[in-house]
């Protein structure tokens, strides 16, 4: 069984590193480990430290290797996620975690149900981005995605880099142009899909619309099979 991995924002190094309070909670309490139980702490800024628990006065870990691992993709995918309920934000942020997503961008559609703003939103930002770690954790991931939250769907079209494929789901009977390796956007409507009005200002952002197969996916499938797709075609999952 391969060693717990914990991330510590933090600088690391080797020697003995002070375990942040929630770490160490759910290194002892959560998963009951013991002196000397080997651990892998990393920060998100590449690579990961090996060493073990050492429970002194507070506890610590005792970094004794660092490896360059680098398990991030090929390709550079950015979602354009329209908001949708909490329970299935959740989900869709740690899958697309786990597929190796660059950048997710949670943004407000005239179908949205949910609604968020002020100290709500900050919450849930927060709160996202948090399941993204835990995802990195689990996967092996020593990069954490960008969760990010644009006001409005055209301030996130203003901010996106220029020139990378960009695909909107599913509108379309073109098929998904998996051959969009490198770098893409993609953008997911929510339940009921977006409006005409915000296809018209996708369009003008230059995405074109795309469709994965003949059955129609739900908010919370779509991107994740298009990421799929993508990774199996070009990325890490070939």
């Amino acid at each position: 069984m391969s060693a717990p991995r914990f991330h510590v924002d933090s600088a690391l190094a080797l020697g003995t590193v002070r375990l942040p309070e929630r770490v160490a909670h759910h290194a002892l309490h959560v998963l009951r480990l013991r002196d000397g139980a080997p651990l892998v702490l990393f920060n998100g800024r590449g690579g990961e430290y090996a060493g073990h628990l050492q429970l002194a006065a507070e506890p610590e870990a005792v970094l004794t290797a660092f490896d360059a691992v680098d398990r991030e993709s090929p390709l550079s995918v950015t979602i354009v996620q329209a908001l949708v309920a909490s329970e299935k934000l959740d989900w869709i942020v740690e899958k697309l975690t786990e597929l190796g997503v660059a950048r997710l961008l949670v943004v407000p559609a005239e179908r949205s149900v949910v609604r968020l703003d002020g100290e709500r939103l900050a919450r849930r930002l927060a709160h996202w981005q948090e399941v993204a770690v835990a995802a990195c954790a689990q996967c092996g991931r020593n990069r954490v995605p960008q969760v990010a939250t644009p006001a409005t769907l055209q301030d996130a079209l203003a901010g996106l880099d220029s020139g990378p494929r960009r695909m909107l789901l599913p509108e379309a009977v073109a098929p998904l142009d998996a051959a969009a390796a490198g770098t893409c956007t993609i953008a997911v409507g929510p339940e009921g899909g977006f409006t005409a009005a915000e296809q018209r200002a996708l369009a003008a952002a230059q995405f074109a619309a795309a469709r994965l197969g003949p059955r129609v996916l739900r908010t919370e499938t779509a991107g994740l099979a298009a990421l799929a797709v993508l990774q199996c075609r070009g990325g890490d999952l070939a």
